[in-house]
């Protein structure tokens, strides 16, 4: 997924990120008023030690909708891929679900998502759950899932809503039953560490026609009002308009950055003028330098929670680079993500043991 952009667009976001909303007389901004305030938001971040941790799909799954759908919902592999990173120190998972395994059978899909959530829970892990994501193929349908195409990266991952179903506001009433009953039924729930509403919004070039959801999934949020936090992650400073609402509106900032360190330090050292806590929830691409070993002592220092992209090498192909297929389907030189193995070997015993002595310290 995109990499955060090197240019002079890093500073017209700063100054947006540091504005007054109440700077506009006549114009107030309800929303903004409901968001957690930055005393409250750094309060919940000290309860929790340095969160770190990796994008999780069951290596059994090609997408979203193979990881949630009840035929394919793969309990064992959970347990024990997540028993990896118990092994290695991490107390967090970003998981994506979807509106589609949802309205197939809410009662089911929800049943499904408690019993993700014990398991987590079972091998101390939190989970930040993400709604909506606007990356990679544009249909999304129910049933059988399409089977990998050898060499290509996240060759069956699934927009959701979908592409143009994310710009069509008929819908928009049906997914907003999807996220205030999945909001309410967790609201309350502990094992929840942070709700990302949307992924990457305005991705594979829709631009502010994510606006209008964005806007719409916020303030679905702000009604249920759960006692985790709400985000939105940044990852285009070209997207101006978009970035904008996101900081004003999240809780906690959360951003991805699959740089090299110079300008990842960049990216913290400007986002701290929010006076929020940092989460990165997606990072490490290794033949861009963006590595465990270059970014996840910086973040340690900066106290800036560190997700990966990628954990165990399975269906979504993620061991191959974005933009570099190898078509007769053999492993890379060098992975783009993940750790490990299906069997738990280590990828790179070398990144292990630094992850593990980190998230020891």
């Amino acid at each position: 997924m995109k990499h955060l952009m090197r240019s002079i667009y890093m500073c017209s976001l700063l100054a947006t990120l540091t504005a007054h909303a109440g700077d506009k007389p006549g114009k107030p901004a309800p929303e903004k008023a409901k968001v957690w305030s930055a005393e409250k938001a750094n309060a919940w971040y000290q309860q929790h030690k340095w969160i770190t941790g990796a994008n999780f799909i069951p290596s059994t799954a090609i997408n979203q909708l193979e990881m949630w759908q009840a035929e394919t919902f793969d309990a064992a592999t959970i347990d024990r891929e997540l028993g990896y990173a118990e092994g290695i120190g991490f107390n967090t998972m970003r998981v994506f679900l979807h509106n589609v395994a949802w309205k197939q059978d809410p009662a089911g899909f929800k049943k499904r998502v408690d019993q993700y959530l014990s398991i987590a829970d079972k091998h101390h892990i939190q989970t930040l759950f993400v709604f909506f994501d606007d990356c990679w193929n544009k249909t999304p349908k129910p049933g059988i899932q399409p089977a990998p195409k050898p060499g290509i990266h996240n060759s069956g991952w699934v927009q959701d809503p979908g592409q143009p179903a994310s710009a069509d506001s008929t819908i928009f009433p049906d997914l907003e039953k999807y996220v205030k009953d999945v909001l309410t039924t967790f609201a309350h729930d502990k094992r929840i560490l942070l709700w990302d509403l949307y992924n990457e919004p305005g991705n594979s070039g829709k631009g502010d026609s994510s606006l209008p959801l964005l806007t719409k999934v916020f303030s679905w949020a702000r009604d249920v009002n759960p006692d985790q936090p709400v985000s939105a992650g940044l990852w285009a400073w070209d997207l101006k308009n978009l970035n904008a609402f996101q900081e004003a509106n999240s809780d906690v900032i959360t951003y991805h950055d699959y740089e090299e360190l110079p300008w990842h330090q960049r990216v913290v050292d400007l986002l701290k003028a929010t006076g929020r806590p940092l989460i990165c929830t997606e990072y490490m691409a290794r033949p861009r330098n963006s590595t465990f070993y270059t970014i996840l002592p910086m973040l340690k220092k900066e106290h800036v929670g560190a997700i990966n992209w990628g954990f165990v090498s399975g269906k979504t192909n993620t061991i191959y680079a974005w933009d570099t297929p190898i078509p007769d389907g053999s492993e890379p030189v060098q992975w783009f993500h993940d750790i490990f193995y299906k069997d738990g070997k280590a990828y790179r015993q070398d990144e292990v043991n630094l992850i593990k002595k980190l998230n020891a310290e």
